[in-house]
């Protein structure tokens, strides 16, 4: 069994890219249907209740394409959305993100993790519970990064302004002696070049890209949904100046790819 329909992908803005890079190299069969919901990014400094508006509305939009699943490329809409959406359509397969809590425990040697997410996250029930659940046992240092999306948003992922920003949030959680650091939004995968010039060699850096991509493997194989030798065609939709989404998007992926607006 096949099906060929495409997975869809989003996302407050081009974070989720970090996570479609993934999806394209475990299933380079997969055509990909990616939104960028860029008139609203943020989603971390929203409230719930916009953001499960929004993760609905762009789920009604997906499933009439139709896409055979949903991944939500954003920690803070899983966090939101992800039980209203499976509420609402049950028959679809929702595929979330959430800070990798579990493996940066496993992988800190010295007890000590730093987060780097958005205020939303950081702040939700669904954080709360991984913390409660597989946290007890070391320290975890939460580190809010206001204005980091915006500028990745913006194509600079490698400017000294990045780069000061970026300094700016990690030296407090390197200082308190965190050993490894979660990466809790999909757009910070995306500058791992600069963060890795500010911390020692042997600070781990987790983020839950890979997770999620096996996930929506193992997930589609169970329901014989998987793309065989069909040449992939991927989609991209935005929200606000598809301008801007395209010239950080030619930074991102490795095709050139045209931005059709999303008009919602």
């Amino acid at each position: 069994m096949s099906n060929p329909c495409p997975i869809g992908v989003f996302d407050s803005g081009l974070g989720g890219i970090s996570v479609l890079q993934d999806i394209r190299r475990l299933l380079p069969n997969e055509s990909l249907l990616y939104i960028a919901d860029s008139a609203h990014v943020p989603y971390g400094e929203k409230s719930p209740e916009f953001i499960i508006q929004r993760s609905m509305a762009i789920s009604r939009f997906l499933l009439q394409q139709p896409v055979k699943a949903i991944v939500i490329a954003c920690n803070t809409a899983t966090a939101a959305a992800v039980t209203e959406l499976r509420k609402q359509w049950p028959e679809v397969l929702f595929v979330g993100m959430e800070p990798a809590v579990k493996p940066a425990v496993r992988a800190s040697q010295a007890g000590k993790i730093g987060v780097l997410a958005t205020t939303g996250t950081l702040r939700s029930a669904r954080f709360a519970a991984l913390l409660e659940r597989f946290a007890c046992d070391v320290e975890v240092l939460t580190q809010p990064c206001p204005g980091l999306v915006e500028l990745i948003e913006n194509g600079e992922l490698e400017s000294d302004v990045t780069k000061a920003l970026l300094a700016r949030y990690v030296e407090p959680l390197l200082a308190a002696g965190c050993d490894t650091l979660i990466l809790g939004c999909t757009h910070y995968p995306l500058i791992k070049p600069v963060l890795r010039t500010l911390i020692a060699p042997d600070v781990q850096l987790i983020d839950t890209g890979e997770a999620v991509a096996r996930r929506l493997q193992s997930e589609l194989a169970k329901r014989g949904e998987l793309a065989t030798a069909q040449q992939p065609q991927d989609r991209f939709y935005g929200s606000g100046d598809l301008a801007s989404i395209e010239r950080t998007l030619a930074l991102l992926w490795p095709q050139p790819q045209t931005v059709t607006v999303l008009g919602f």
